[in-house]
């Protein structure tokens, strides 16, 4: 269902931001804004700030930024529509009529549903009586104890032919209604229609919200044609739209400490072992992920865990999901591959060794560009140049496939520097505290490989002082480089241009960048060493004192890692930005063409202006620097 933008601001006039988020995060006010701990993450300093007037939050720790809707779907796993079903109720504010065809769509789809309901019901009253005898030994087999049937509705459906049929009919029930709601099948010779699930074991598919819409069936039969079968694409399931158990496992995960894995697994027993084990757990109903299915799994989780059999059969649906998941990766949604061991499913180790041994071989997990390059990598033997050129061909072809233009840049780096470090062809010699590398040899740390193409030819930097004054934010963000040279990483393009924002600190940028381009190991150490021997030592004590002044949250001694870099690299946009806006400025100026260009300017004076505002008034670390 489309909402109309009126709706959606009636709603968020009504109920103000700093409550809802103030029910599961502990606010305090900090000038027009509230601060608290990111409930996205683990941290000690608040770096979660929440601004009623603009009607958004703002995480540095994580980076996550949104709305009132936002904020829901994040931490309680719901969908867009229904976050704001959500707090449409709570503000009191009707959900907006359908038309008469939407109106009989959802009339229809209810119908369905109940008939689906009242068979899930009977499914697992099948299974209590006499005959569910083998079904209920089939799943004590399994560990699966009756205490545990109702938790995840399991239910039998016996041999007879029209059981299932007999009973709704009899409840009022059209057969035709059955059919679509995928309980009976309906002869292409026309004859009567009869039950889908015979002599099997059922497993209740749901939504999101835990309404059922199929049932997955497991044969009892050892010698039946098909050993599950799952219900057909109807009016209320798609199966490349949802995965099995995935209400449960947003329960699980809400209610999991932050960073706690959620796990893709193969077969209905597997989600359930883990689940039971309080492993949030999924399973897409024994077809490849779909890229649908991977934006629900990222509604839930920035960066599930593929947990697939280490057979043949396997290793191909890890691939699949690679190839599926590649264009669709983003900064902040990934995902991870773990493989349990033994040869065993997820089912088999909780049975055998229990929840503790379950969870921790689940979190033994490859990262997705390591998996993506192990796979490439053993494609084939290589022993021969042509082979070892077909590797390269490959992993720069895969990251291509990334359509985020940033991720893309950054796997290709990671890949073929992991490319070169199988091939070193010279051994690295040690010059003054940095290993210089031969032509074959390691590309480095981070996404410095490829630089030279981005920014282009470096040579030799002097020393330049920065001016009468250097800008407190700028000093403070090339302080903190000093300290860890690998946040620069992202930004060599941007650090070519505008240095840290100050022109004073230009020709030192170039020359940390020219360094670290001949460097394989850059530390902080050596990088202030080396600088202070080309003449930067006073510029290097300018900067301490400026920085001292800047109260840039990232100097913080007990401020974390993930912390400081997320707001560095935020005040680093905001001062390049500014250093950007300041050349296009004098650009155009010097280029005047008429109206439309003086519009330009001031339009840019207007934003670089807001710019030196926030960094003036500290604003720059609560709301974005706007």
């Amino acid at each position: 269902m489309r909402f109309d933008d009126n709706f959606l601001d009636e709603i968020k006039s009504r109920l103000r931001l700093s409550d809802v988020i103030g029910r599961t995060v502990k606010l305090r006010r900090q000038g027009r804004e509230y601060a608290g701990l990111s409930p996205f993450t683990k941290e000690k300093s608040p770096s979660f700030f929440v601004n009623d007037d603009k009607g958004f939050y703002h995480c540095f720790s994580s980076g996550k930024h949104g709305d009132l809707i936002s904020f829901l779907q994040e931490t309680e796993r719901l969908s867009f529509p229904e976050a704001v079903e959500r707090l449409a109720a709570e503000a009191g504010v009707p959900m907006p009529a359908q038309d008469s065809r939407s109106a009989e769509e959802d009339r229809k789809r209810a119908s369905l549903g109940d008939w689906l309901e009242m068979a899930a019901k009977w499914f697992e009253a099948e299974l209590r009586r006499p005959a569910g005898r083998e079904a209920r030994a089939y799943l004590e087999r399994r560990g699966l104890p009756e205490s545990e049937w109702a938790r995840f509705r399991m239910g039998f459906s016996p041999q007879g032919r029209t059981a299932l049929k007999d009973y709704l009919v009899a409840k009022g029930a059209q057969p035709a209604a059955l059919v679509e709601a995928g309980l009976l099948i309906a002869p292409e010779d026309g004859g009567a229609p009869y039950d889908r699930f015979r002599d099997r074991v059922i497993f209740p598919i749901a939504d999101a919200r835990g309404r059922v819409v199929s049932f997955g069936g497991r044969a009892m039969d050892p010698q039946a044609r098909a050993k599950y079968l799952n219900g057909p694409e109807t009016g209320v399931f798609h199966k490349g739209r949802l995965v099995y158990g995935l209400a449960e496992a947003r329960k699980l995960a809400s209610a999991g400490d932050v960073g706690a894995p959620f796990v893709v697994v193969e077969g209905y027993m597997d989600v359930i072992a883990c689940q039971r084990a309080g492993v949030a757990a999924v399973a897409p109903m024994g077809t490849a992920l779909t890229e649908e299915q991977m934006e629900l799994l990222w509604r839930s989780h920035a960066e599930p865990t593929l947990c697939f059999d280490g057979d043949n059969a396997g290793r191909r649906a890890a691939s699949r999901a690679i190839d599926r998941a590649l264009p669709l990766l983003k900064a902040g949604r990934s995902f991870k591959f773990a493989i349990v061991s033994g040869g065993k499913d997820p089912d088999d180790v909780l049975r055998e060794q229990g929840p503790a041994a379950l969870k921790a071989q689940l979190a033994q997990t490859t990262p997705f560009v390591e998996a993506l390059f192990v796979r490439e990598r053993d494609l084939e033997p290589l022993d021969t140049p042509e082979r070892r050129a077909g590797l390269k061909a490959r992993l720069r072809a895969a990251a291509a496939a990334i359509q985020d233009k940033d991720l893309a840049q950054a796997y290709r780096d990671d890949l073929l520097g992991r490319y070169d470090g199988l091939f070193p062809s010279v051994r690295p010699e040690r010059d003054g505290g940095f290993a210089r590398p031969g032509r074959g040899g390691p590309a480095g740390r981070g996404g410095w490989r490829g630089a030279r193409e981005l920014a282009g030819p470096f040579p030799e930097t002097k020393a330049t002082r920065g001016g009468p004054s250097i800008e407190h934010t700028a000093a403070a963000l090339a302080q903190a480089a000093l300290a860890d040279p690998h946040r620069l990483d992202d930004h060599l393009e941007t650090l070519q241009r505008h240095g840290f924002g100050d022109p004073g600190l230009i020709d030192l940028a170039r020359e940390i960048i020219r360094l670290r381009l001949d460097a394989d190991v850059l530390d902080s150490e050596g990088l202030q060493r080396h600088l202070a021997g080309r003449g930067f030592g006073p510029l290097l004590s300018e900067i301490d004192k400026a920085a001292a002044k800047s109260g840039a949250p990232f100097l913080i001694p007990d401020a974390s890692l993930a912390t400081a870099r997320s707001q560095w690299s935020h005040a680093f946009e905001v001062m390049t930005r500014m250093a950007a806006l300041e050349s296009a400025i004098q650009a155009a100026k010097s280029d005047l063409a008429g109206r439309e260009g003086m519009a330009a300017i001031e339009r840019m004076k207007a934003e670089r202006d807001g710019l030196k505002r926030a960094v003036k008034t500290g604003t720059i670390w609560t709301d974005g620097g706007s």
